[in-house]
C-alpha cells in the first residue's frame, strides 16, 4: 500500500510544543522528508511528477496533517485551499485521514453535494493517525508562508533539516554526537 505523509506546517500553530510535535510525526515516519514546498498544491504536482517517473505508485492512503482540509473548492485551478479534493480525485482508491488538533470547519460546506459525496466515504478527520495505519513511502512538508509565524517556522524547518541529517547519519552508521544537538550521545 502506498502511503504518503502531508505535513502543513501551519497545524503546529495551536501547540506548546511545536518542535516536539514535529519530531515526534518524523520518528514515527521513521524516513526522511523528500520535498519541502511553500504552497501546498506543489506537494500534489510532486507527487504526480514521482508518479510518472514511476518511483511512487498511485497512492492508497494520505495522512494530511494541517491546519486546514484544503478542499475548499471543487473548481480549478488547482492551488493550495483545494488540492486535496483534486489528489482525492486523481486518485478514486485513496483514502485520506485529515489529522486536525480542533477542525474549524468541514469539506461538506465548502464542496457540492456532488464533489462530496465522491470523496465523503474515503475521507476522515481526527485530532491523531490511526492505530496500526501505514507509515509513509514518501513525505512531503509545506511551508505555508503567511499561515505560520516567520519565527516558528524557521525552528520547525531547522528540525526538518535535523531529522533528515540524523537519518543520513542512520543510513552512513556514523558514530559521532549530532553536531546541532545531544539527540545522540557519542559511541
Amino acid at each position: 500500500m502506498t502511503s504518503i505523509l502531508d505535513i502543513d506546517l501551519d497545524y503546529f500553530n495551536l501547540f506548546d510544543d511545536p518542535l516536539d510535535r514535529l519530531n515526534e510525526l518524523l520518528d514515527w515516519a521513521n524516513r526522511p522528508v523528500d520535498k519541502v514546498v511553500d504552497h501546498h498544491h506543489k506537494s500534489f504536482k510532486y507527487w504526480q511528477q514521482a508518479l510518472a517517473r514511476r518511483s511512487l505508485a498511485a497512492p492508497q492512503f494520505i495522512l494530511h496533517v494541517d491546519e486546514h482540509h484544503d478542499m475548499l473548492s471543487e473548481t480549478r485551478p488547482i492551488q493550495f485551499g483545494n488540492f486535496l479534493y483534486f489528489a482525492m480525485r486523481q486518485w478514486p482508491d485513496c483514502r485520506v485521514h485529515w489529522q486536525v488538533n480542533g477542525s474549524i470547519d468541514s469539506p461538506r460546506m465548502w464542496l457540492s453535494d456532488e464533489a462530496w459525496g465522491s470523496v465523503a466515504s474515503r475521507f476522515t478527520m481526527g485530532p491523531s493517525r490511526k492505530r496500526g495505519g501505514p507509515r509513509p513511502d514518501i513525505v512531503t512538508v509545506c511551508t505555508s508562508p503567511g499561515f505560520i509565524d516567520e519565527r516558528l517556522a524557521a525552528k520547525l524547518v531547522g528540525a526538518l533539516r535535523h531529522s533528515s541529517l540524523r537519518e543520513a547519519d542512520k543510513a552512513l552508521s556514523v558514530s559521532s554526537a549530532c553536531p546541532f544537538c545531544p539527540c545522540r550521545k557519542p559511541k
